[in-house]
């Protein structure tokens, strides 16, 4: 396919190291570790986009009933013209904010981090509704030549209809970092610190799902008292009272990492794709 000019094209290309072809996957990356990181507390979607030519694949069938479409989009200019006018500038600095945090890191190290922020986009009722965006990059190809994201839509607009212009990267797969950008007062970037632990964090797709501190010692291998403790603590720290709330707040944080997507298609789609098996 011919390469697609689109907003974030230029932004992207002046960082050559991010998409560079020399790093190669951890052999310890396992297909469960991209699944339980991917965030869908709501209706989502999904697509993967190839780096090369700007163009994306593998759409999943949510996309046209959220955005009341009958064509799947095949680019990246094709998403970004659902996104809402006023928020096309905040979606460039995020952007580039993650970017900017990913080459302090190490490009080389971008297989094991998630990026992600919020923005409004159209939807099939033409009105704009609040939308999580998360990104994992991995390569593929019997090679492993192409540099391909999965892109994960959410639509959030049940649990917060606030925007805190927060973009995040974080570390999963044994990376323990979290690095929060509050671009809410442009053109000033202030980086803040994540208010939950790595090992806070953890419990959160389980208070999420409504489990019990007994479940959850149970699931985890801890003591009901340990789970007690860490409640408390989110609680206290993210200043909630109870589940409901406190998925909320994480949201607008955009603390709400490693719940679950409960779909088969999108199991069977990583467990096809040639980059997850050994050349």
């Amino acid at each position: 396919m011919k390469k697609q000019p689109h907003l974030l094209a230029k932004l992207w290309e002046s960082y050559p190291d991010a998409i560079a072809s020399q790093y190669s996957i951890p052999e310890n990356v396992l297909i469960a570790q991209y699944l339980a990181e991917m965030l869908a507390i709501g209706p989502f979607y999904y697509y993967i986009i190839n780096i090369g030519d700007y163009s994306i694949f593998h759409v999943h069938k949510n996309l046209l009933t959220l955005h009341g479409t009958t064509t799947y989009p095949t680019t990246v200019k094709d998403i970004i013209d659902y996104i809402h006018p006023d928020d096309i500038d905040f979606v460039f600095e995020a952007e580039k904010a993650t970017l900017l945090t990913m080459q302090e890191i190490g490009f080389g190290k971008g297989i094991l981090y998630r990026t992600s922020y919020c923005f409004r986009m159209k939807t099939a009722d033409s009105s704009y509704h609040l939308f999580h965006h998360q990104r994992h990059p991995f390569k593929s190809g019997s090679r492993r030549t192409f540099y391909h994201n999965i892109n994960i839509y959410t639509g959030i607009s049940h649990l917060s209809t606030k925007n805190n212009y927060i973009a995040t990267v974080i570390g999963f797969n044994g990376r323990s970092d979290c690095h929060q950008i509050d671009l809410s007062n442009q053109p000033t970037k202030n980086k803040i610190s994540c208010l939950l632990t790595k090992r806070e964090l953890e419990f959160l797709p389980y208070i999420a799902q409504g489990l019990s501190s007994a479940e959850i010692a149970q699931k985890l291998e801890i003591s009901q008292l340990t789970v007690r403790v860490h409640r408390k603590n989110i609680l206290r720290k993210t200043n909630t009272r109870n589940s409901t709330s406190l998925i909320k707040r994480c949201m607008e944080l955009d603390l709400l990492l490693y719940a679950h997507i409960v779909d088969v298609g999108f199991v069977s789609l990583l467990c096809s794709i040639s980059f997850l098996r050994k050349p």
